[in-house]
């Protein structure tokens, strides 16, 4: 009997953002999300000219131009910081009134909201004056951002961060010293690499690349309607949870 090709595609749907979570299930929504950190981020350079997941640029924006008294470029960095932190404090919220109450969709449901946050992104942004895109552009990417780089940080128990490339990076340097390592010395417990953390940061690292390509490709071609594409995915991973919510228990 031949297996329908989209059996995998349904299959990473049901679990992507299921309450009852497997390696497996994390691992793959760690990629999707940091193609789509990845694509927001290279349409926000391309947009407007900020990576709007860098959290250490922004903050080194604002002191530098602190001293010299741009001040509105340090009002647009203290906007992306504040929007960050106001989207992972959303995904706190959203997640741990879903969690408190035994939802299957505690985690579907902040996947839900950035969909909807991608889409108003997509209506909203690149529809004001230069001198204002900057104002609605940035701090509601950075807010999509913030949620979504929370939101793994719960499902991962804070071992991943798909905004996080920097330390995603560092982690890969990290595992292939451990792997390189020989251990000489007898009676000390040896230096051990793991691959499996090692392919993970890889396969993270590269989803982020990927959606950078992407991102910067659909830019040019459709504008901010290219963002449309992530956010039909993120609304049908977090579907079914939601659906599951809402039958009579």
């Amino acid at each position: 009997m031949r297996r329908s090709p989209l059996g995998p595609v349904s299959t990473f749907l049901r679990e992507a953002a299921a309450s009852t979570r497997s390696p497996r299930a994390n691992r793959r929504l760690a990629v999707l999300l940091a193609l789509t950190a990845g694509m927001l981020n290279s349409v926000g350079f391309v947009a407007v000219g900020v990576y709007t997941s860098h959290m250490s640029g922004q903050v080194a924006s604002a002191a530098d131009h602190l001293v010299s008294g741009s001040w509105n470029v340090v009002g647009v960095a203290g906007a992306a910081l504040g929007s960050f932190v106001l989207g992972a404090a959303v995904c706190a919220v959203v997640f741990n009134w879903g969690r408190r109450r035994h939802r299957e969709a505690r985690y579907a449901n902040v996947l839900a909201l950035e969909a909807v946050l991608i889409v108003v992104i997509a209506a909203s942004a690149g529809r004001f004056a230069d001198g204002y895109r900057v104002w609605v552009d940035i701090p509601l990417l950075c807010l999509t951002m913030g949620m979504q780089n929370a939101i793994v940080t719960k499902i991962s128990n804070a071992q991943i961060r798909t905004t996080h490339v920097t330390g995603m990076v560092t982690d890969i340097g990290i595992e292939l010293g451990k792997l390189a390592y020989r251990n000489r010395t007898p009676g000390l417990p040896p230096v051990t690499g793991d691959p499996d953390r090692l392919r993970l940061h890889l396969t993270v690292v590269g989803g982020f690349l990927l959606g950078g390509v992407l991102g910067a490709s659909g830019y040019l071609a459709l504008g901010f309607d290219c963002l449309l594409a992530p956010a039909v995915v993120l609304a049908a991973a977090a579907a079914p949870p939601i659906l599951a919510d809402r039958r009579p228990r």
